[in-house]
């Protein structure tokens, strides 16, 4: 699997049997980005807002994490990561003071999930698909 969700996060999983694929969309050397909608239960300030920026110390890593954050409503972020650790998301608004109420994946590298695929469906890439997610994966320099 590339990535995986908590039980109470939605959204895209990409599974594969290709060993090669699975290293480069996970592996932080490869930035491939992950964009996340996310529902806080109090609306978001500027103050969480340049925090989550400008990073926030988690118990795990020894420097600040940083994210890139936009916020399209009072309540909703959107975040990207090209590197998740443990609850990262979770615990990056809890330093920040706020709470996430729900967490949604909605995008890995280039490709977004289709908004008519339901709940717990799931269907194979295209070809074209592929070459996106192959597109994002840049290795570090």
């Amino acid at each position: 699997a590339v990535g995986r969700l908590d039980q109470d996060t939605t959204g895209m999983l990409l599974l594969s049997d290709d060993g090669q694929f699975l290293h480069k969309m996970n592996s932080p050397k490869h930035h491939v980005p992950k964009i996340y909608r996310v529902t806080c239960a109090e609306p978001i300030t500027a103050a969480q807002l340049q925090g989550l920026r400008e990073g926030v110390v988690l118990n795990d890593a020894p420097e600040p994490v940083r994210v890139a954050a936009e916020q399209t409503a009072p309540n909703e972020l959107l975040l990207t990561l090209t590197q998740g650790k443990y609850h990262q998301v979770k615990r990056m608004l809890a330093a920040v003071g706020n709470h996430v109420s729900a967490l949604h994946r909605a995008q890995i590298g280039e490709l977004a999930l289709p908004a008519d695929l339901a709940l717990g469906q799931w269907r194979w890439l295209t070809s074209a698909e592929l070459d996106l997610l192959d597109s994002a994966s840049k290795p570090a320099a």
